[in-house]
């Protein structure tokens, strides 16, 4: 944790410097701190408390670079009361930001191995600066794939980012789509179709998933189908956290509490619980 966040229930008032409307219902917003230059750092699947005063509070996973710390990024879709209010947030308004929390991806571990990427919707977010450590490390990495699925082509994330991840980092990326629309002509149907024909070795890969909690479950299985061991399967399960820092017990998911075990969790330590619908 930083040390501008020394308590780390205490939101600090941070101005909105930027807003970027992704699709219809999802917006990335630009944050900056409101005493001046940040020194904002986070790990790829950490996540923030951002709070509206007098509407409330929510966690927001950082959709931003880990590289770069004068800003901080977060991509969201319109769902609730806060990020509705949020949406209706003009340039130079303010926002509480507590953070960053919880456990990250691991990229150390990852480094040497191929890297699957798993994204459904508004999971591609959260892995987004996964993506961008490794275009900083590439030659760290071995084959990357990245398989995302979303609703329609309408729907589809950061559309030219991933051109660029495709065409200027080696990075192979696949998108397929619920309902195909217009001149869309590729991949059709969900996203753990992809894994099957997807271009890693399983004997010496690491996977990271985040999207729907079925999307994951079929997507865990399927990537146990190529060969991938438990043990190397990554997920990011975001529920139902409170406080950000384990003392409400609002999230609590069996021994384990997503805000501070979590969000991202190695899907061995989870399976039990996870095979259980509703925990």
């Amino acid at each position: 944790m930083n040390n501008q966040y020394a308590n780390p229930m205490l939101p600090l008032n941070h101005n909105i410097a930027r807003i970027k409307s992704e699709t219809k219902d999802t917006f990335t917003l630009e944050l900056q701190p409101s005493r001046g230059v940040s020194d904002f750092k986070f790990a790829p699947g950490q996540f923030n408390m951002l709070y509206i005063y007098g509407v409330g509070e929510i966690p927001v996973s950082i959709s931003g670079d880990p590289c770069c710390n004068d800003k901080i990024i977060h991509t969201t879709r319109v769902v609730g009361a806060v990020t509705k209010a949020m949406r209706k947030l003009q340039i130079g308004d303010q926002l509480g930001v507590r953070g960053p929390f919880g456990n990250p991806w691991p990229l150390a571990q990852a480094k040497g191995k191929d890297v699957v990427i798993v994204a459904g919707g508004i999971g591609l977010a959260p892995l987004r600066p996964v993506v961008n450590y490794i275009i900083a490390n590439r030659n760290a990495f071995g084959h990357v794939v990245m398989l995302y699925g979303t609703r329609s082509p309408q729907d589809v994330l950061f559309s030219r980012e991933i051109q660029n991840w495709r065409k200027k980092h080696q990075i192979e990326t696949c998108i397929t789509v619920d309902r195909a629309a217009g001149d869309w002509d590729g991949n059709v149907g969900v996203v753990t179709k992809l894994v099957a024909r997807a271009p890693f070795n399983p004997y010496n890969a690491i996977a990271m998933a985040c999207g729907p909690e079925v999307m994951m479950r079929f997507t865990i299985q399927e990537l146990q189908k190529r060969g991938i061991p438990d043990d190397q399967i990554y997920v990011s399960t975001e529920r139902n956290m409170k406080c950000g820092i384990g003392l409400c017990g609002h999230c609590q998911f069996g021994a384990e509490f997503v805000c501070k075990d979590g969000p991202v969790f190695r899907y061995d330590r989870i399976a039990k619980l996870y095979d259980v619908w509703e925990v």
